[in-house]
Formats: structure tokens, C-alpha cells, sequence
């Protein structure tokens, strides 16, 4: 099923006028004006600006792109994700190259973006705005009637981690008011209760208790990718039958 989750059908008809302009490739005008996002691909987008993910309206363009990047071990991590978004992608995931002092050429990551689209566009006003010039990624107001437990799987899976049967949530870039929103939208969506802590001089991480852990692993096992199971404690014999055994499962 395919649902505009993000934008309006008045949006639409306001920035139709851009698939015939010069900053779209010719050839790539029929897939472009063909382009609906599933509610899955939404979903994914919206989990990963939470986490990792990034969008950019670079100079001179009109519309946003999004961008995926993960470091080398999580490859599989970057191609489940292709998968989903490949309609919107031109080229495959591909490694990211620095360069170190010396010259010497070095693999960082695994990558790729999307193309450009008003639809994206319009997920990129929601999660960004323009301080100093410079956009800075937000929270959106509407973040909790679009939370969905595919969202907050891929939130976990880009920045979440597991020790001691907790899970936290790396939410350095965020402000506290918008963590205490998250709290809240984690809360009522899945009634899941978190609290936070000042992480040294990075700022605030999120977290969950043992018993909320336990409640929010039920929600997003599903949707959990094999090689990023030990985000949500299967990652050694001990831990794995610690859960079987007090999840329910």
C-alpha cells in the first residue's frame, strides 16, 4: 500500500513545476514524476533521521536527497536499506575512501543517496531547520502519528546499543526538549518508558531500564537484520538465553 504520509496534495501541485527543470537529468523526468513513497520506505526514512541518517538541498538545487552511510562491518545494514529505498536510488551502495596524513588511501564506509524529490523535500522541512545559515536537523511536531515500531527498529539498529540488558539511544544531536518529546512519543506509542543522562560533554543519551528493554525488544525483534542482533542483546550465548528466557519468546 502506498500512503502520502508527509506531504499534502497541495504540496504536490506547489512544486510540480520542478520535474522540468534543469537540475533533473532528462532522462531521469518519467521515473521522478512516477516516484510515490510506500509507507515501508517512509517509515525507514524517518527511523534513520532519528539515527544516522541525512538529507541535503545542495546550492543551487531545489529539491532534498537522502543519504545512508554506515561504517564498513555494517555493509548488510546499508544494502537491507538499498533494498527498500532502490526505487529512489540511481547507483548501488558503494565504499567511502579518506585519506590519511601520509596520503595513503583508506575504506571509511558503505554509502549511496537517493535522487532529489519534492517528496523528499517535504520529509527534509519536517527534520530540518535553518540556523546560522545552515540547516540543523530536528524532531518534527508529527513525529508520533507517523512512530511506528518499523521507524523505531531502524532508530535502534543506527544508534542504539545493548550492555547489561539495557538499551540506549545515542541522542547527541538533539536538544533536551526534543528528547523529552521523544520520551513521550516512545511512551505513547508503544507504551514504553525511557529516561536520559548527560553523556560527559556530548550530551544526552536515552535509555531504557531492564523491564522497559525487555518491552521494547518485543516490539522491534521483527524487523532486527541478522548482523545487528547484538543492538538488541543476542550477540553471545549467555545473553541470548537471558532473553529467551524473560521475553516471553
Amino acid at each position: 500500500t502506498q500512503q502520502q504520509l508527509w506531504y499534502t496534495e497541495a504540496y504536490m501541485v506547489n512544486t510540480v513545476g520542478s520535474y522540468q527543470t534543469k537540475f533533473w537529468h532528462r532522462n531521469l523526468i518519467p521515473i521522478k514524476q512516477a516516484l510515490l513513497l510506500t509507507k515501508e520506505q517512509q517509515e525507514l526514512i524517518m527511523g534513520s533521521l532519528l539515527g544516522d541518517g541525512t538529507m541535503q538541498i545542495g546550492s543551487g538545487a531545489i529539491n532534498a536527497n537522502f543519504k545512508v552511510e554506515q561504517g564498513l562491518a555494517q555493509r548488510e545494514y546499508v544494502e537491507w536499506k538499498y533494498k527498500i529505498l532502490k526505487p529512489l536510488v540511481s547507483t548501488e551502495p558503494k565504499i567511502s575512501y579518506r585519506y590519511k596524513e601520509s596520503g595513503e588511501r583508506y575504506e571509511k564506509s558503505w554509502w549511496f543517496r537517493t535522487m532529489r524529490h519534492p517528496l523528499l523535500t517535504a520529509i527534509h522541512t519536517e527534520f530540518y531547520r535553518k540556523k546560522d545559515g545552515k540547516f540543523k536537523k530536528v524532531i518534527p511536531i508529527n513525529l508520533k502519528s507517523h512512530f511506528s515500531s518499523l521507524a523505531l527498529a531502524v532508530w535502534i539498529m543506527d544508534d542504539g546499543s545493548y550492555s547489561r540488558g539495557k538499551i540506549d539511544m545515542s541522542t547527541y544531536s538533539f536538544t533536551l526538549e526534543e528528547i523529552r518529546f521523544l520520551q513521550k512519543c516512545l511512551k505513547d506509542n508503544f507504551a514504553v518508558v525511557s529516561k536520559y543522562f548527560m553523556d560527559r560533554n556530548k550530551g544526552y543519551r536515552m535509555y531504557c531500564n531492564t523491564t522497559e528493554t525487555k518491552k521494547l525488544i518485543k516490539i522491534i525483534r521483527p524487523y532486527i537484520i541478522s548482523s545487528l542482533r547484538y543492538k538488541i542483546g543476542f550477540g553471545n550465548p549467555v545473553t541470548t538465553e537471558f532473553l529467551w528466557c524473560n521475553t516471553g519468546e
